[in-house]
C-alpha cells in the first residue's frame, strides 16, 4: 500500500515530469509529428513499457502540465471560504495558482502555443476545456443553493474565456504587465449578479 508522499510517490511523479518535460522539449523542436514515444523514454532513460505506464501517447505526455494545473484549479476553488460569493472565488483561485506558478516566459509560451495548433492537441485541449468547465461549474453549484446549473456554466465558460483572452492579448500586445496580473484586471471587469 503506497502512503502518500512515500518516497515511491515522489519517484513516480518525478519519472512522469520528466517524461512531460521531455515530450515537451522534443515536441518543441521538432515539432509533435517528428516525435514518437520510443523518443520521449529514451530522452529519459526509461522503457517504452515505462513510458505507457503513466502516458496512453505522446500527447497526453505534452500536455501532462495543463491537466495538472486545470485539477489544481479545481482544487483551489474547491478550498475558497464557503460565504465567498462565486465569482470571487474564481478570481481568487487564479490569483492563488497564477501566484504559485510564476511568470511565464514569452517566448516559451508563443512556441508552445505553435505547437498546441497540432490538431491531435487540439481535439484533446478542446476535450479537456468542456470537463474544466463542467468541474468549475459542479463547484460553483456545490458551494451553494443560490446558483443554478446554467448561471454555474455561463459563469465558468466566462471565467476560462478571460483566462485565454488574457493569454493572447499578454502574447500578441506590447503590454508590459505580468500576465497574471493582466488576467486579473480581466476577471475585474466581469459583474455577474
Amino acid at each position: 500500500m503506497d502512503i502518500p508522499g512515500s518516497l515511491r510517490d515522489r519517484k513516480k511523479a518525478a519519472t512522469r515530469q520528466s517524461l512531460h518535460e521531455a515530450a515537451l522539449r522534443l515536441a518543441m523542436e521538432r515539432g509533435l509529428d517528428g516525435v514518437t514515444v520510443e523518443d520521449i523514454a529514451d530522452a529519459v532513460g526509461v522503457s517504452r513499457r515505462t513510458f505507457s505506464n503513466y502516458f496512453a501517447n505522446k500527447e497526453d505526455a505534452v500536455l501532462h502540465a495543463d491537466r495538472e494545473r486545470t485539477r489544481e484549479l479545481v482544487s483551489l476553488v474547491e478550498g475558497r471560504p464557503a460565504g465567498e460569493g462565486p465569482w470571487p472565488a474564481l478570481r481568487a483561485a487564479s490569483r492563488e495558482l497564477n501566484r504559485a506558478g510564476g511568470t511565464p516566459d514569452r517566448e516559451w509560451v508563443a512556441q508552445l502555443r505553435l505547437l498546441r495548433r497540432h490538431p491531435s492537441l487540439l481535439a484533446r485541449q478542446a476535450g479537456d476545456q468542456i470537463t474544466l468547465e463542467r468541474d468549475l461549474a459542479a463547484v460553483l453549484v456545490a458551494r451553494g443553493p443560490e446558483l443554478d446549473e446554467g448561471t454555474a456554466r455561463l459563469m465558468a465558460a466566462t471565467f476560462l474565456a478571460a483566462l485565454r483572452t488574457g493569454a493572447v492579448l499578454w502574447l500578441e500586445s506590447a503590454d508590459e504587465r505580468p500576465l497574471p496580473e493582466l488576467v486579473d484586471d480581466l476577471l475585474g471587469r466581469v459583474h455577474f449578479g
